[in-house]
């Protein structure tokens, strides 16, 4: 036995004290991640002047050093669907650690992967299985290799403008140029434009289609499929001997004020589905993929398959219990229900102000994933600069109404992509009145200093500056 093997359990946690190297060197974190990491990432921090510390988050709040709080609207893109340390999420937590479990032997059947596939499936009652991964991204190859394997076919069609992940199958049903520039050559998958039937049945004429991937409300500017797509759609797909894959990543687990993005529309029944993000807690990253019986079936149809596909930390202990727990809060504390009510509220309070701002042009979305578009005004002062800001670098006014977000009101929200004037709210799934209410008063107050000429346009210019150095 080995020194280290004798040693009291309480000598050898002694051997590593994280508060204590927090303590001694947290200071030092934009420095770190100068060096060692993407050094962009604090560049653009400090640039626009969110480079914030934050000492400690419990529910849609961050708290810094002074005690100051900080409104969450940005939910980690989604990831803190129940906020911050949830307490019955961090109880499951200590629980499952606790109990020491044989984890991860690879060659047993542990109960926790059931009772969550149980309980998924449950909120997914035309799907019969399910594949856990550990991110959104792999929730998405996974649906890529199963529809591919099981239709036969190499080929998948994905919506113009759409976002599905990063990894290199998941980056070919990447809509953004932006995200798949210099990584080429990528999988041979084609766009089609959301909502456009025609194009779609045009590329399934080809006979070489697998499936179209959607994300019922795509993040990347906050676009909703049309009413009535997502149903003629899987009716083309089936006739055509393809599948319809969903990307609830976002969408799903309640975001829209259904379990389901597609569930607002009937008759939808997707082949496959993906989550992930909301799924985790906010803890434990876990991905996925659900499936019809027939597709897992025919993807794991011997034992020599097996293990054709899997993940080297799918279905851990930890993960497993994240997501009952997830599940569990959504139930006992209704939370779809709630994101109906905050989601109608917000989205109300935003669109009765679209008669005010010229620079307003639209507010949209389902439940808590919800796009605020801006766009030219009317009026000669206002257009100049406004014309100002898109010969420098499309998507600035947007960046000048989040930036005092934070740093007047203490509100983070995000800019909903690259060169888009849409400002995407995607708050922590557990927000009340009192939020609601902050956050469209705080807005309110940015758009009356945009259209009087205030500060904004003052952090509008070093927005300029920046946008013409980097050209």
């Amino acid at each position: 036995m080995t020194t280290a093997e004798s040693a009291p359990e309480s000598s050898r946690a002694a051997e590593f004290d994280l508060g204590r190297l927090l303590a001694e060197r947290g200071a030092e974190r934009y420095e770190l991640h100068t060096r060692y990491l993407n050094h962009q990432l604090p560049r653009m921090l400090h640039t626009i002047g969110f480079d914030k510390v934050y000492e400690r988050a419990e529910g849609a709040y961050f708290y810094d050093a002074d005690g100051n709080d900080y409104l969450d609207m940005l939910a980690g893109f989604g990831v803190m669907g129940l906020g911050r340390h949830h307490p019955v999420i961090r109880k499951a937590l200590h629980d499952v650690l606790d109990a020491s479990l044989a984890d991860l032997t690879r060659f047993d059947c542990q109960p926790l992967p059931g009772l969550l596939a149980e309980k998924l499936l449950a909120h997914s009652p035309h799907l019969d299985r399910v594949f856990f991964g550990n991110s959104g991204t792999e929730a998405v190859e996974g649906a890529l290799k199963f529809a591919r394997f099981v239709t036969g076919r190499p080929r998948i069609l994905y919506c113009a403008h759409a976002f599905h992940g990063l990894t290199t199958g998941s980056l070919s049903v990447n809509g953004e140029s932006a995200f798949r520039d210099g990584f080429a050559p990528l999988l041979p998958d084609t766009a089609v434009p959301l909502g456009d039937l025609d194009a779609l049945e045009r590329e399934l004429r080809k006979g070489d289609v697998a499936a179209l991937i959607v994300e019922p409300i795509q993040g990347k500017g906050v676009l909703e499929a049309p009413p009535g797509y997502l149903l003629a759609a899987q009716e083309l797909l089936h006739r055509h001997k393809a599948l319809l894959i969903a990307d609830e990543v976002q969408t799903g687990l309640g975001r829209t004020g259904d379990f389901y993005g597609y569930q607002h529309e009937d008759g939808v029944e997707p082949d496959l589905v993906c989550v992930a993000k909301a799924l985790s807690g906010g803890y434990v990253p876990v991905g996925a993929t659900l499936g019809k019986d027939w597709i897992f079936k025919k993807v794991y149809s011997s034992m020599d398959r097996v293990l054709v596909h899997s993940a080297s930390f799918g279905s851990n202990a930890q993960a497993m219990a994240a997501g009952l727990a997830v599940l569990s809060v959504m139930e006992n504390e209704q939370i779809v229900a709630g994101v109906r009510a905050m989601g109608e509220r917000l989205r109300s309070r935003l669109a009765a102000l679209t008669d005010r701002y010229e620079m307003l042009a639209d507010v949209r979305g389902r439940g808590l994933m919800i796009g605020i578009e801006f766009g030219r005004p009317k009026s000669l002062k206002l257009r100049s600069r406004w014309t100002m800001l898109q010969a420098a670098r499309k998507g600035l006014f947007a960046q000048m109404v989040v930036v005092p977000l934070l740093q007047r009101h203490r509100i983070l929200t995000q800019v909903s992509g690259d060169h888009l004037e849409v400002i995407k709210l995607i708050p922590p799934l557990i927000i009340g009145e009192r939020e609601v209410d902050r956050f469209v008063d705080a807005f309110t107050a940015v758009m009356d200093d945009a259209h009087d000429g205030g500060l904004v346009w003052d952090f509008g210019k070093t927005l300029v500056k920046q946008a013409v150095a980097h050209r």
